[in-house]
């Protein structure tokens, strides 16, 4: 029997930890010359795979940056992530609710995603079903991490849902043939660039149980969605 998935990105949509790595970029980047503002490190970083802004970055600075920038970048990260980091607002009440299948799905390593979903207290919500693109050896836009994550979870890409905040992550699911909303608070300034990607946009998480409930009967899900 065909099941109906739910597959979540991680950053952003679970956890709110990209203003923290994004400030961790700012700190960094200026050290080495490269003044970026907020929103600018924000967008440089969301659902992208840290060796490609890296490279990004050297181009912009036309050399290279020390061999032990991505480990020193994701060691300032990580130490932000302890003092600050939360989960996304009413993601858990979301969670609580939802009657569906689900799973994560993220360009980061998985112990990273282990360490977010835990210091946030979403962790055992997660267990067993974690996909990082690192163990698949492809990263959004391409298709693959969601179409593993499909295939491990035993649903059809076209009973599938992604949950994703970055256009790349919108792009993959779109590829992979599943259905894409994307999360785009008002303060993100994303919401355009998502809905021309393929996506389904929305602003709160309180607003993603009546999206599922709206779905076309063909790719409806059967099961009931709802928050406490």
């Amino acid at each position: 029997m065909e099941r109906n998935l739910v597959i979540f990105d991680c950053d952003g949509v679970l956890v709110d930890s990209e203003r923290h790595s994004a400030e961790a970029l700012r700190e960094m980047a200026a050290q080495e010359g490269l003044p970026l503002s907020p929103a600018a490190a924000l967008a440089f970083i969301r659902g992208r795979k840290v060796a490609t802004w890296v490279s990004e970055l050297e181009e912009r600075l036309g050399r290279n940056l020390p061999a032990d920038f991505i480990p020193s970048f994701r060691r300032r990260a990580a130490e932000r992530f302890d003092t600050g980091l939360e989960p996304v607002p009413r993601v858990r009440e979301l969670l609580d609710g939802l009657r569906l299948p689900y799973c994560t799905a993220s360009s980061a390593p998985r112990e990273k995603i282990l360490h977010t979903l835990g210091l946030t207290g979403l962790l055992h919500l997660f267990e067993g079903r974690i996909y990082s693109a690192y163990e698949v050896g492809a990263w959004k836009p391409d298709p693959a991490l969601f179409l593993h994550a499909a295939r491990e979870m035993g649903a059809p890409a076209h009973r599938c849902i992604v949950v994703e905040d970055s256009l790349v992550g919108v792009q993959a699911g779109v590829a992979a043939g599943m259905t894409v909303f994307g999360y785009a608070p008002s303060e993100n300034g994303t919401s355009s660039a998502l809905t021309e990607a393929g996506a389904i946009t929305f602003e709160s998480m309180d607003d993603l149980p009546e999206l599922l409930a709206s779905l076309p009967r063909t790719r409806r899900v059967s099961t009931s969605v709802s928050v406490r």
